[in-house]
């Protein structure tokens, strides 16, 4: 019986390999392995009798089953009886041989089975397929394919065959006349040879030792004379191929004499195919093998064949290999073997073919012969060496290549020779300096991604291969290193190789050490044996400037100090201890660092220093001579090289201030004055640095040598001393003259100051003067700098001495000249800032400069930066950034300037003077310039305080000015201004407190609390900003002395005017902060300050001006209230900015405002909300139309309500505003304004924004939000807007939700106010609107669902409203009744218990509610019932346990999404119940734990939630700990599913629990074979798949098998693919089961 079903099983999978799709056909493949694994014979046999029954089945699904019968003989080989085995070889012999055409896909899977059975049983195989392999007859395709592959998958068993196949075989190759049948011969023919070979090579332990080469060499050239002489001809590419492929395993079976005798034809057939192939490898694979057997037997006949070979091969190499494409890879790979072979038999005549090819113009050529020279450098070393002399002179060509494809090829041959000896060759110095000089190729700086199939090399990679080269050469090639030490140092001092410095640095330094370690302590570098090294100067020169830029070169600095470390002893013998101990500090503070944080300055210090102690260590004037000689010769290799020629003439500045030879010093700046590159900055600093160094030992011969400089005819062109000069064009002359005045700058800067001041005007300035009348920008900087460094000079020099400065005043008027000259409309050089930066040093000194030219300084300076244009923000890279930092260096000398200035006269009258000149730009209504003003005057305002010494008490008489003009600053429209104004304010308090006689570093806590609001004002939020700056007024208006408070008010009301508007309303906020808090001693000026506020009201629409005209309107309305109220009411629609204004002053006074609102409540109430008006949009129907009088009502309430004011009248009538507010809401859903305020409402909105909406709800809505927010329930109407609430109460179909969000948030936020709102609320749940109702009712029971209605003693009246509500005609009202009674869990879970009968009893009336089309109601009552159920007393939910889960359980499947989430959950909650009912309900349990299982497939992934909770809870009634456990574990709702994981696992459980459940369980899957949804669909067999994996052998007779079977197969018929998947996958499991 089981042999049968599972034979119907096997049949039922092989039916289904017709299916199309190919995950479908995978799973089938994968089912009947299942089953074979189970029963390999059983399966083996179904395969083969259902193979014979469906003769005419289509070869792609037989592929299938054939492919499945492999892999089952191929896993349980060793299992298989003879008997099997020949019913499987019968079968696939047959399949393999049934049509005579080749069907690749068929045939092949045929003979994998055979080759499959063959790794066992290779005797009944063959006794098979020779059957099919008879004399005469030309055999199948696929039995000779089926030989080669046996022959490859069992050599021992196989080659004992093999001579009588051969034998069979060849007279065969005769008869083969088609392609693929002559291709199939090669391919037996190839492996036939492979096998032999190794089977050969493999004697002891092949099963006949016996066995040797002569046995089948016979046979093998018979084969080959065919292949060779008629195949090989053949004009079909593919089959020559492989009979390429076949020869060359071939040749090395052959009879030496015959391959002998064949090789004069067989080569140069071989070699004709490159021409007619182009894909080579299988040519050169082949070739390589013959090449090989060849010279295995000593054949001469290779001699003649050699230039041919050669002439092939060649060009083979030459193309190159395409990494994208293994092939050509592997052909270059066969090639060069080929070079090998014939390098070891033919070295002369190779050579003499390869060498000449260097030279060929052709890139490739030349590459190519050198690839393959490197081959056979590395692999023919012994043949080659007596070749290396020629080899190496060959190589002078290809060292001179400029192309990046050929160096790199040089690079590698190099390599190859230095390991191999070659370089110790005459002529190897050359191959060494080509490396170096690779090396030094510049690197791109952002290297160019190369494209996959570019022929060309970047010049980095080149560079890159050759460092490691040469590294490699020092440090791992020992007999390299006479090679390279000492040479590699002739290669540290020319400017070309610079880029070579870091890897010849580190490669001399592993030389270095190495010959310490061989114990050459001497001197490493004996210049008596190599005449061309660098002289130590060179050398130490050198390395000293490459070292000013650390980081360059893959950071050489590091490099080339320890370098210079270990040359000490060839420097000076009396270096070793100093530089021992300073070389390793310097490279630890390289190391330190990066090419960011290493200050320039600091470093470039840290070297001149380590020169000053070389040179005082050495204490040699002749060794230093020589040294600065050497120095100065090296200045001509750096052009080109700012940087390190910049930090060379420091150098030699340096080292000339340590020479006592007054003429050397002399000759040598005589020679720097002659041979400088003047138009070039760098040259010019770094000469002037120089002469500036050299001063500080020799003022006297640096002066004299400028002295004689400026003399001479050098700027005459005349011919004089300085001759050399005299073909410079006028440019050049600029430049010079700029050098000039740098020069006698840093002179200044560094000389003596005890020598300097007496030489400033005669030797300096003198010669200074002349060159101010210039246009020349370079000149104009020299001078600036030139001045600048002289003035700081004499101030560092002064030390309290007298020292008057009688050119100043020249001197600045030259700094204000060069100011305005500088064009306005933009900043394109520093000449401001310098020339700033150089006045704030000259103003310190004496003199003083007169009133008239410090106001020009003052006045020029101003308009030279303040008005410049602002930076362009659109801007980026290198040009922004610096133009950034010219912007804030400008600002800054500014600011620096102004303090200099104001430090000579710190008084009232002083700051006064400098705000006169800032007032202007304070105030401009340009956003830049007033930014920068004010960030001025904070800086020059905290400057004064800081340097503010008061010994008397004074007046600080312009204070009010002052504060006048900075704090309505502090709303400006710029968040900088704003910041700086505070600054401001905060520095003038505290100057007033110093002045009235307070210590400076008094600390007020009323002017400290202005720091605090700096943070206010960084966004531009009105309200923040005003109520800063009421806070500013209040402290201003403590601090301000009385005799000031009128000049500060009538200085404020100027600010109304200020252009820009945040600054005009921040005066009127702190005009009337200050009235409130300093109003008592102005009252006789009270009127005649509110007048003038009062007429700004029609003139100037500002907030201000309102705020002055509502006193008057609270007058009138206390007088008049109804004729204000009533004229105001009779305003039209919408209220325009005046209007609201009044309504808003109504709020002034609380009971005023109260006896208002009273008014308004009766107008709205005692008028109806809309009338029905007919439509005429469709014809028919009606529409709803807003009566006027409530609307504006409505709008008034608003108005009077924003108002901070109506606070306390709010509060007063919080219910009576609530309740109308709430049902005005409710009864303006969907209604629409008259037909007139509609025009007005749409041209309102298409001119600009209208202040609020006039739409009923949305107007109604607005007024609830702001009477909650007046009435103290901010909080309610926040958490309302942050779940949306306000939306959707204005929304018609979402009004109740709007509603409840609206209930919830007062039940948390607002208790207290509870009880009179629901008393004023109750009769509308009887209200003639449905609205009304719908809003009362979905109020009350959103508030049932907090505890505050039982605390407030509210519960039992409300639950009875709900309990009456069931039976309105309204469906919402039902719904939400039901919703309301179930929250009574959330609010008051404590009372559930006490009504639980009577809770129970309506949801249970709910669940079958007969006017419910769409299961609302049904649905809420389940809902409400899942909340109920935890508070509910056990018997009353036990007698209707077994009604409600039955009651439920249609919904588990429903349409609806809802209904099936609801359903589930409250299936899960009842099943807490079931204590008592434990059989009745694990019933229950059991009948749904299929569809809950099911559904966790489920679309909507809240129903996916609702099985996990069902699961989670119905699981300790099951009596499964471990199904219990797994649903606790793997069902948390924060956790992802595996699903097809779990469902095993469950089933491994359900199955040791309940497997007498098996039956129904498939039973119930079944049902869902027809589940609309995909998922579930596919999920129901897999369940039973994993179900009968389980089940013990006991209970499987439960399952009936055929309808189950019957059921699977019409389910693998389903359209998609996934089900079809996990049907096969079931069918395979059924195994388990038969």
């Amino acid at each position: 019986m089981m042999e049968s079903r599972l034979k119907r099983l096997a049949t039922t999978l092989m039916d289904a390999t017709t299916d199309k799709d190919p995950l479908v056909q995978e799973q089938i493949y994968n089912a009947l392995c299942y089953l074979g694994q189970s029963e390999p014979e059983e399966i083996l046999s179904s395969c083969d009798e259902y193979l014979r029954q469906h003769d005419k089945l289509a070869y792609p699904h037989r592929v299938i089953i054939l492919k499945a019968m492999e892999t089952v003989v191929r896993n349980n080989i060793n299992l298989l009886d003879k008997s099997t085995v020949k019913v499987v070889i019968f079968l696939a012999s047959n399949e393999m041989t049934k049509s005579k055409e080749v069907i690749r896909d068929w045939q092949q899977a045929a003979s994998n089975v055979l080759v499959a059975v063959g790794q066992r049983f290779i005797n009944k195989v063959m006794e098979e397929v020779l059957t099919k392999f008879q004399p005469g007859i030309l055999p199948h395709y696929f039995v000779l394919q089926t030989f080669a592959n046996l022959s490859v998958s069992n050599v021992f068993g196989m080659v004992p065959f093999l001579n009588s196949i051969l034998g069979t075989m060849l007279p065969m190759l005769g008869m083969a006349k088609q392609d693929h049948m002559k291709a199939v011969f090669c391919y037996a023919l190839q492996h036939f040879s492979e096998s032999i070979q190794e089977y050969l090579a493999n004697l002891d332990k092949a099963p006949d030792p016996t066995v040797r080469k002569d046995t089948f060499s016979n046979e093998i050239f018979s084969a080959y004379e065919v292949l060779f002489t008629s195949w090989l001809q053949h004009r079909e590419a593919k089959l020559r191929l492989a009979v390429v492929e076949a020869l060359g395993p071939m040749s090395h079976l052959m009879p030496a004499e015959k391959l002998e005798e064949q090789l004069p034809k067989l080569i140069p057939g071989i070699l004709t195919l490159y021409k007619k192939h182009t894909e080579a490898f299988y040519i050169s694979k082949s070739l390589c093998q013959i090449l090989e057997a060849s010279v295995n037997i000593g054949s001469r006949s290779l001699d003649v064949q050699l230039d041919a070979l050669l002439a092939t091969l060649h060009p083979q190499i030459c193309v190159p290999a395409d990494p994208a494409v293994p092939l050509t890879v592997k052909n270059h790979t066969e090639v060069l073997r080929c070079f090998t072979v014939l390098a070891c038999s033919f070295p002369d005549r190779l050579l003499a073919f390869l060498l000449p090819k260097l030279e060929s113009s052709n890139e490739r050529t030349r590459v190519g012969t050198l690839l393959i020279m490197r081959q056979i450098i590395n692999s023919a070393s012994s043949q080659m060496e007596i070749k290396k002399p020629f080899i190496v002179s060959s190589m002078r060509l290809p060292l001179q290549d400029s192309n990046n494809k050929v160096k790199r090829a040089v690079v590698q041959v190099i390599s190859a020779m230095a390991h191999h000896g070659y370089l110790e060759q005459p002529g190897g110095e050359a191959m060494m300096e080509f490396l170096v000089r690779q090396c030094a190729l510049p690197s791109d700086l952002q290297p160019k991604k190369q494209p996959l199939d570019s022929d060309d090399l970047t010049s980095d990679s080149v560079q890159s291969i050759s460092v490691n080269t040469l590294f490699l050469l020092s440090t791992t090639v020992d007999r390299m290193n006479n090679v390279l030490w000492p040479y590699l140092l002739e290669f540290l001092t020319p400017i070309q190789f610079t880029n070579a410095l870091t890897p010849l640095c580190k490669s001399l330094m592993c030389l270095a050490m190495k010959k310490q370690e061989e114990g050459d302590t001497t001197s490493l570098i004996r210049y008596d044996l190599n005449a061309n090294l660098p002289s130590p100067f060179a050398l130490t020169t050198r390395l000293l400037v490459v070292s000013c830029q650390p980081y360059a070169g893959d950071s050489r600095g590091v490099a080339a100090l320890r370098l210079l470390s270990v040359l000490h002893a060839s420097v000076h013998p009396a270096l070793e201890h100093l530089w021992s101990k300073r070389v390793p500090l310097l490279v630890e503070h390289i190391e330190e660092n990066t090419e960011k944080s290493l200050s320039q300055k600091e470093w470039e210090e840290k070297l001149l220093l380590f020169l000053q102690e070389t040179l005082v260590a050495v204490a040699d004037d002749a060794w230093s001579c020589q040294f600065v000689t050497e120095m100065c010769q090296q200045l001509g290799s750096y052009n080109g090289f700012p940087l390190e020629k910049n930090f060379l003439y420091k150098c030699i500045g340096t080292t000339l201030g340590a020479c006592t030879s007054k003429d050397l010093v002399q000759k040598q700046l005589q020679e720097l004055l002659e041979t400088a590159r003047y138009h070039e900055e760098a040259e010019r600093e770094g000469l002037a640095s120089c002469f500036g160094i050299c001063a500080i030992n020799h003022l006297e011969e640096t002066l004299a040598k400028l002295e004689e400089f400026v003399r001479s005819d050098v700027f005459k062109k005349s011919v004089g001393l300085f001759s050399i000069f005299k073909d410079r064009s006028d440019n050049e002359v600029e430049k010079i003259k700029s050098s000039l005045i740098l020069c006698y700058g840093y002179v200044a800067a560094c000389a003596p100051k005890e020598l300097l001041l007496s030489r400033i005007e005669a030797d300096i300035l003198k010669n200074i003067f002349q060159y101010f009348n210039t246009k020349d920008l370079t000149l104009k900087l020299c001078l600036i700098r030139s001045i600048c460094m002289i003035s700081q000079a004499i101030y560092s020099g002064l030390k309290g001495g007298d020292f008057i400065f009688s050119r100043k005043a020249e001197l600045v008027a030259q700094m204000v000249e060069f100011i305005k000259a500088e064009p306005q409309e933009a900043l394109r050089t520093p000449v401001r800032q310098r020339a700033m930066v150089t006045c704030t040093y000259l103003v310190i000194l004496e003199p003083h400069l007169s009133d008239p030219d410090r106001t020009e300084l003052i006045d020029t300076c101003l308009a030279g930066v303040l008005a410049l244009p602002p930076l362009e923000r659109e801007e980026n890279g290198g040009d922004a950034f610096n133009k950034e930092m010219l912007y804030g260096d400008t600002i800054d000398a500014l600011k620096d300037l102004l303090k200099s200035l104001l430090q000579r006269n710190l008084t009232p009258h002083g700051l006064q003077d400098m705000f006169a000149h800032l007032g202007p730009w304070i105030k401009s209504s340009k956003d830049h310039e007033r930014q920068r003003a004010v960030e001025v005057s904070a800086a020059l305002l905290d400057f004064y305080l800081s340097k503010l010494n008061v010994s008397t008490v004074i007046p600080f008489y312009n204070l009010g000015v002052l504060i006048a003009l900075f704090s309505p600053r502090c709303s400006d429209s710029l968040a900088s201004v704003r910041q700086h104004a505070v600054d401001c304010v905060h520095s003038l308090l505290y100057i007033q407190l110093c002045y009235e006689g307070f210590a400076r570093d008094h600390r007020d806590e009323m002017v400290e609390g202005l720091k605090a609001l700096k943070k206010g004002l960084e966004e531009p939020d009105f309200t923040v900003l005003f109520h800063t700056c009421t806070n500013i007024a209040m402290v201003v208006g403590k601090r301000v002395p009385p005799d000031q408070l009128m000049s500060l008010l009538l200085a404020m009301f100027e600010g109304l005017v200020d252009p820009d508007k945040n600054c005009s309303r921040a005066a009127t906020v702190m005009i009337n902060s200050l009235l409130k808090e300093r109003g008592g001693v102005l009252q006789e000026k009270v009127p005649d300050i509110m007048s003038i506020i009062h007429s700004k009201l029609e003139e100037v629409d500002e907030e201000h001006i309102r705020k002055a005209a509502q006193q008057t309107v609270y007058i009138l309305a206390s007088q008049h209230k109804s004729v204000v109220v009533s004229s105001l009411l009779g305003t039209s629609l919408p209220f325009d900015s005046h209007t609201c204004t009044m309504w808003r002053s109504l709020a002034t006074e609380p009971t005023l405002t109260r006896q208002i609102l009273e008014q308004l409540l009766e107008k709205i109430s005692r008028d109806v909300p809309y009338k029905e008006s007919k439509s005429f949009l469709l014809g028919s129907g009606t529409e709803r139309v807003a009566t006027l009088l409530p609307l504006a009502v409505t709008s008034a309430l608003y108005e009077i309500m924003s108002a901070p004011e109506a606070g306390p009248a709010v509060l007063d009538l919080y219910p009576a505003l609530f309740v109308t507010l709430l049902l005005r809401v409710s009864s303006t859903l969907g209604v629409q304004l008259p037909k007139n305020l509609q025009s007005k409402e749409r041209r309102g909105s298409s001119h600009g924004p209208a202040p609020r909406s006039l739409y009923p709800c949305s107007c109604a809505v607005e007024t609830l939000k702001v009477m909650l927010a007046r009435g103290g329930s901010e909080e309610v109407a926040r958490a309302v807007a942050s779940a949306g609430g306000w939306d959707l109460m204005a929304a018609p179909e979402r009004h109740h939700d709007g509603v409840a969000l609206l209930a919830g948030a007062m039940a948390r936020h607002a208790g207290p106010r509870l009880p009179l709102v629901v008393k004023n609320l109750l009769p509308s749940l009887s209200s003639i609107f449905d609205s009304q109702r719908v809003t009362t009712t979905a109020f009350f029971a959103q508030l049932l669902n907090s505890n505050v209605v039982n605390d407030l003693i509210l519960l039992e009246t409300m639950m009875d409203s709900m309990t009456g509500r069931q039976k309105d005609t309204c469906t919402l009202v039902r719904m939400l009744a039901l919703r309301g009674l179930g929250n009574i869990a959330s609010g008051a879970p404590e009372k559930v218990r006490k009504h639980g009968a009577k809770l129970l009893a309506s949801m249970v009336n709910g669940m079958d509610d007969r006017d419910d089309p769409h299961n609302l109601v049904a649905l809420e009552a389940m809902s409400s019932l899942s909340k109920l159920l935890d508070h509910l007393e056990q018997r009353d939910i036990q007698s209707m346990l077994l009604h409600i889960a039955i009651r439920i359980r249609p919904f588990f499947d429903s349409e609806q999404p809802d209904l099936r989430r609801s359903s589930i959950v409250l299936f899960g909650n009842l099943s807490k119940f079931s204590e008592g009912h434990g059989e009745v309900f694990l019933e229950q349990i059991l009948n749904g734990l299929v569809t809950l299982l099911l559904h966790l497939q489920d679309p909507r992934p809240d129903v996916v939630r609702a099985c996990k909770f069902a699961l989670r809870m119905c699981g300790p009634s099951m009596g499964c700990e471990g199904l219990c456990e797994m649903f606790l574990n793997h069902l948390r709702e924060d956790r992802s599913l595996h699903y097809g994981e779990f469902m095993n696992n469950v089933c491994k459980h359900l199955m040791q629990s309940y497997p007498e459940m098996l039956n129904r369980l498939i039973s119930t899957n079944l049902f869902y074979f027809k589940s609309s949804w995909v998922d579930i669909r596919a999920a129901a067999p897999m369940f039973i798949g994993f179900l009968v994996l389980h089940v013990d052998e006991d209970h499987c007779q439960q399952v009936d098998l055929d309808p189950l079977i019957s059921a699977l197969n019409l389910l693998l018929k389903d359209p998609v693919p996934a089900v079809r998947v996990k049907v096969a996958e079931t069918l395979g499991r059924l195994v388990r089961v038969l």
